[in-house]
């Protein structure tokens, strides 16, 4: 069928109209032309679209990530806050004063920072076996002798001594270790309360360095409870969580293993601060 069109002639003066040439099949040959156009952008789209797929097959996916454990004590970030009464300042002030004169070391700082610095100096300057002997002396310095000797005379061990040393240490050592609490243990067969827990140590935290929990804390306080006391005691530090236990009656072991801890190399304030060998 034809298919045929009126055109006006703008600027004809006849009025008259000219027939269009007949458009034979024209509706057929749109459609063939719509379709190849369609084909051929598909297949430009799926060109374009494939080597980014490719790309996107060829990146590996990330390998699962191993979590890393670390001791609480490399990772703790947030620092206890201790509010000091003028006892616990008159005490520490009194140790810190007693570790400066055994060491012949000074410092002007006051406060429980006084008390770490005056350890600090002991552990860059002088030997192990020496810095152990000289916090013992340091401890003997700050109890009078007569003191020391009564309680040595009229405490032997037994579980009256070892539990009044435990309620002792958590009244009035706090402003040094912590807060600090009385737990039981068994002794010969029968329960005791001769066990100090201390949930944080403020000398292990404050320094986070294991060589001067062990070599300024941990060995001459076990040598002065036994050589001038007369009391065994057993400090068993644990260097995950900071915590520590000291248990009267019970002789430190042979081969104890808070010896053979190896310091926190990245994370020790003592060796970054002070430039403390440990």
């Amino acid at each position: 069928m034809e298919a045929t069109a009126l055109v006006l002639l703008p600027h004809s003066h006849s009025g008259l109209t000219a027939r269009a040439p007949p458009c034979v099949g024209g509706s057929s040959a749109m459609k063939r032309s719509y379709v190849r156009r369609i084909k051929r952008s598909s297949t430009v789209r799926g060109v374009m679209a494939r080597p980014q797929e490719a790309t996107l097959a060829r990146v590996p996916a990330p390998a699962p990530t191993r979590p890393v454990r670390e001791t609480a004590a490399a990772t703790t970030t947030t620092k206890t806050v201790y509010h000091d009464t003028w006892f616990d300042n008159l005490a520490i002030g009194y140790l810190s004063r007693k570790l400066q004169e055994a060491s012949g070391i000074k410092n002007g700082k006051h406060g429980y920072q006084g008390l770490i610095e005056a350890a600090v100096a002991i552990s860059r300057i002088f030997r192990l076996d020496t810095q152990c002997e000289i916090v013992a002396g340091a401890l003997e310095r700050a109890m009078p002798s007569y003191i020391v000797t009564m309680i040595k005379v009229m405490m032997p061990p037994s579980k009256f001594s070892r539990e009044y040393f435990a309620a002792f240490t958590t009244i009035f050592f706090p402003w040094l270790v912590g807060p600090c609490e009385v737990r039981e243990s068994e002794v010969d067969g029968t329960r005791e309360k001769n066990v100090v827990y201390i949930p944080k140590c403020r000398f292990l935290e404050s320094t986070n360095c294991v060589g001067m929990c062990t070599n300024l804390c941990k060995i001459p306080s076990q040598k002065f409870m036994q050589d001038s006391l007369g009391v065994s005691v057993y400090m068993s530090p644990n260097f995950e969580d900071m915590s520590c236990e000291m248990i009267f009656g019970q002789q430190p072991p042979e081969d104890d293993p808070a010896l053979k801890q190896p310091c926190f190399s990245t994370k020790c304030i003592a060796k970054q601060d002070y430039g403390v060998s440990c």
